[in-house]
């Protein structure tokens, strides 16, 4: 990677350009076109040195910098690999990465293959001690802009709920949105009415989700209720004419569809079962790995328990143990242990899925699969931030319920845990999660 090249040496640059949204791409001359060109400027004034561009383009438009999930970085990355490029000539750092440990990843590819990284804006080498000290002060100036932007999208999102104002996302039934604000459907608004006040005279979820069931009743997006639907409708303060911003209401910009003497003969109800299932819920004890724990042979662990002096104790126990297939003192040294304290286990899984939740490459994922049901960024990741609070406000059952959406496998080994995540779940959970559900809904 020395930049004093011999006299007469050809170096291939490669040009790499970059742009996280797609505004403005279908212009004539867009932002992709202006970074190319300060580019080849600047390799054309490098030309005594023998630096040619090459003619391939790799272009990522509408692709964040957050991740490297980017099919131009991708063939870039390969023809580094296959020995087809001598330098790399970018805009601005953050065109490439705006990711510390990403950027780490590229350099090391690029050290590996004898790459030299140049930034036109930006003068350093990445050759030097100095220089590379240098581009991580400046990449981790540009991490530090994006959770900046995403604090100020945040605290926007919160100024705004406030305020009663409507931010896009979930819209209910009984509401469309017209210039960005909720106004009442009234064929829909006679329909939620109805629920409430069905409900008021069942007292029963159950009851009211079979009989709207067998009447074809069906969501905003045309699919027949269920009873977490039903939950979902009757804990929704949007119907009281409230906004909701983590966990506290505002008054709303829109008008209410249920009356307060209503909602308030609903959230009794609602209060009364919570109640009177809260002491069953409470006390019951689910196993959330139950199915999805194995040790390192393949053997699955199954929760067990025992009770000492009226206290319970929980774990989970290879099954090669349970049928005498091994004893237990000899899964010890090199081998995975046969039996675990299951709170251990699930606090290890659940510390796990919290990281992972807050890794780019998911979060990007997320805001991806969100987006066609019309939820906004900003609501996607306030949702993904507050993960940790909801957590702690769900029941036994409602955490085993996630866990078993989030988790594929966990593998037990003599070095700790693997956690396979199922990351197409994330999006369910979080698209729960934005929506106004009750999660400790009861009977």
């Amino acid at each position: 990677m020395d930049m004093n090249t011999r006299p007469g040496r050809r170096l291939r640059c490669a040009i790499y350009t970059r742009k996280s949204s797609e505004e403005g791409l279908d212009m004539e001359f867009n932002s992709l076109d202006a970074q190319r060109e300060a580019c080849e400027a600047y390799i054309a004034s490098q030309k005594s040195e023998g630096w040619v561009a090459t003619r391939d383009r790799y272009d990522d438009g509408g692709f964040s910098g957050g991740n490297l999930d980017r099919p131009g970085l991708k063939q870039l990355l390969a023809d580094i690999d296959d020995g087809l490029i001598d330098v790399v000539v970018v805009y601005k750092i953050d065109r490439l990465s705006r990711a510390l440990m990403d950027f780490s990843k590229l350099v090391e590819v690029l050290d590996r293959n004898g790459v030299t990284f140049v930034s036109v804006t930006q003068s350093f080498n990445t050759t030097t001690s100095m220089g590379r000290l240098t581009l991580n002060i400046l990449l981790s100036f540009a991490q530090f802009e994006r959770e900046v932007i995403g604090e100020r999208i945040r605290d926007k999102v919160a100024a705004s709920r406030k305020r009663g104002i409507w931010m896009g996302g979930y819209v209910p039934l009984g509401y469309d949105v017209q210039d960005r604000k909720l106004v009442i459907n009234e064929a829909e608004a006679a329909s939620v009415r109805r629920v409430f006040d069905r409900f008021v005279e069942l007292g029963s979820a159950t009851m009211l989700a079979k009989e709207l069931r067998r009447e074809g009743f069906r969501s905003k997006q045309g699919t027949l209720i269920d009873k977490g639907y039903l939950y979902r409708v009757l804990r929704n303060r949007v119907y009281r004419g409230e906004a909701v911003h983590k966990g506290k209401a505002y008054p709303g910009e829109h008008e209410a569809i249920v009356s307060d003497k209503v909602w308030d003969q609903v959230d009794a109800i609602l209060q009364g079962n919570r109640h009177a299932r809260s002491s069953n819920s409470r006390m019951q004890t689910p196993a959330p790995l139950k199915g999805l724990i194995f040790t390192d042979t393949g053997a699955a662990m199954t929760p067990t328990a025992t009770k000492k002096r009226g206290k319970l104790y929980r774990y989970y126990v290879s099954m090669d143990v349970i049928k005498n297939r091994t004893a237990e003192d000899d899964c010890g040294g090199d081998q995975a242990p046969a039996r675990l304290p299951a709170g251990m286990v699930e606090d290890a899984i659940v510390t796990e899925v919290r990281r992972i939740l807050q890794t780019p490459e998911v979060v990007t994922q997320v805001l991806a699969a969100l987006k066609r049901d019309q939820v906004s960024e900003a609501e996607a990741i306030a949702a993904l931030h507050d993960f940790n609070t909801l957590w702690a406000r769900l029941f036994p059952l409602e955490q085993a319920r996630i866990v078993q959406l989030l988790v594929r496998r966990v593998t037990v080994t003599a070095a700790g845990l693997e956690v396979d995540i199922r990351r197409e779940g994330v999006a369910g959970v979080i698209r729960e999660m934005i929506a106004p559900r009750d999660m400790e809904a009861a009977e």
